[in-house]
């Protein structure tokens, strides 16, 4: 199977087309970014195709990250990949942020949990943690800063995504928690490997949000008068 995968989910634009068996991409490119992203998405993708043997044709599934994540952002790579499938009749899936950022410490051997983070501002983070073998402990939700940290109480900790380093300030003096490959997007190779492992039915390419957005129209808004 081949998968082509793409990030728009947070501060970067990245695409990777990766074939099942094999260890490294066929093609790639990632480029970080606050803005642009869906002027810089799809010339990515032709860019990366182009340098696909069979082109589109040789695809069998398209991923995208579904969150959480800039609510612009994932609705950009969401749209191109349902697109994408449509025009060329393959399978979709969506895989989570926080997976993405914690599935290349999970491949690790060790007996600690895994924590992804994001910065979801106001003192908060989007948060899941795992524990050996990629058992889910706690699934994708947000929370303040700490009480992610009482969730993980005195357990050794590898802590992974932007927002790993507020975990570690916040965390008491009796918690081990190390944030590790501390980094603003996730691996776009590791957003493909979840992409083949996943069940389509298991795993809808639909947006996941885990917040209300921040700009909310005026609360005494109006609707204009019309007059002939």
């Amino acid at each position: 199977m081949r998968i082509l995968a793409i990030d728009t989910a947070l501060p970067a634009v990245s695409v990777c087309v990766l074939d099942e068996n094999a260890g490294e991409p066929v093609a790639m490119e990632s480029l970080a970014m606050e803005k642009g992203h869906a002027e810089a998405l799809l010339p990515m993708i032709e860019r990366v195709m182009a340098g696909v043997d069979g082109g589109f044709a040789s695809l069998d599934r398209v991923a995208a990250t579904v969150g959480p994540g800039s609510f612009t952002g994932i609705r950009i790579g969401v749209a191109a990949a349902r697109g994408i499938a449509l025009a060329r009749g393959l399978e979709t899936v969506g895989v989570s942020t926080l997976a993405a950022f914690a599935a290349p410490l999970l491949t690790q051997e060790s007996d600690s949990i895994v924590a992804a983070a994001i910065d979801a501002r106001h003192g908060r983070v989007y948060f899941s943690a795992y524990g050996p073998a990629g058992r889910i402990l706690t699934s994708p939700r947000i929370l303040t800063v700490r009480d992610a940290c009482r969730l993980l109480g005195g357990s050794r900790v590898r802590a992974t995504g932007p927002g790993a380093i507020l975990l570690r300030d916040e965390a008491s003096s009796g918690a081990d928690i190390v944030p590790i490959q501390i980094s603003a997007a996730p691996d776009i190779v590791a957003v493909a490997r979840l992409g083949l492992a996943a069940v389509p039915d298991n795993a809808p390419i639909r947006p996941v949000y885990l917040k209300a957005p921040d700009v909310k129209p005026p609360a005494n808004r109006t609707s204009p008068v019309v007059t002939a």
